[in-house]
């Protein structure tokens, strides 16, 4: 074994082959999630931009001013969607709070740091649009799981006044990462990650170092508590999108 072997690296990643029963668990998280939006009162696929994947669904809590719980979905970053995930909605929407759910463009279209641009441009859609999600924008929280756990990690670390002079600086008070991915250079030398990742050494170690000035999201200013750690860099913009899959 070694923590550079690239047949290791599969095995230890590749998560549909060591749960055999996954595609029971897609149907169940699709099937209750299709229920929650047929229960709640929500607003789907709203844009908060003009490229490939920038929508998101909102489900406001009954009471105006509720905080705002956002949800970003995993996948590897190549798989799933928004409307997997509704099903973490009724929950938090019961207990009052407002809960957001975004989606972004899926590797290999893009690459990772564009999906991290994707989500300061979601946040920034959220703290700007209280009128739509009835939400209080002083009172966000982000969740993500696995990769979204990163991009959970990179919203909290967002240098927010290079998105938008009018954001506030710590418009993350607040993040939580389920099962986040940190340390990209393992995933980098992944064959059936890579594949689709494309991951570069200088976009590891710039999101490592967060050093690269031109990019929000990759220096962190003075943080909330968030998970573990913080994660990776970001770099261009989204292009067409292949049909979204399992992960």
């Amino acid at each position: 074994m070694s923590l550079t072997d690239p047949a290791w690296l599969d095995v230890q990643y590749n998560n549909r082959a060591r749960i055999p029963e996954h595609p029971q668990i897609f149907a169940r998280w699709s099937e209750s999630s299709k229920l929650a939006r047929e229960r709640l009162n929500g607003k789907l696929d709203v844009r908060y931009g003009d490229q490939a994947g920038e929508t998101l669904d909102v489900f406001p809590a009954a009471q105006a001013g509720a905080p705002v719980l956002v949800f970003i979905h995993g996948g590897y970053w190549r798989s799933l969607d928004k409307a997997d995930h509704s099903f973490l909605a009724p929950a938090f929407v019961e207990s009052g709070a407002t809960v957001v759910v975004p989606n972004y463009a899926l590797c290999p279209a893009v690459t990772i740091e564009t999906i991290a641009l994707q989500m300061t441009r979601a946040l920034a859609w959220v703290w700007r649009n209280p009128g739509v999600h009835t939400g209080d924008p002083n009172r966000i929280a982000v969740v993500g799981h696995s990769a979204g756990g990163h991009l959970a990690a990179m919203m909290l670390s967002c240098r927010w006044k290079d998105v938008g002079d009018d954001l506030p600086p710590k418009l993350v008070p607040n993040a939580m990462s389920i099962s986040g991915l940190y340390d990209l250079d393992p995933i980098r030398n992944t064959p059936f990650l890579q594949q689709d990742l494309q991951l570069t050494p200088h976009a590891v170690h710039a999101g490592r170092h967060q050093r690269e000035r031109r990019v929000p999201a990759a220096e962190p200013a003075d943080s909330g508590p968030v998970g573990p750690n913080h994660g990776a860099g970001v770099r261009d913009r989204a292009g067409p999108q292949p049909p979204r899959r399992a992960a």
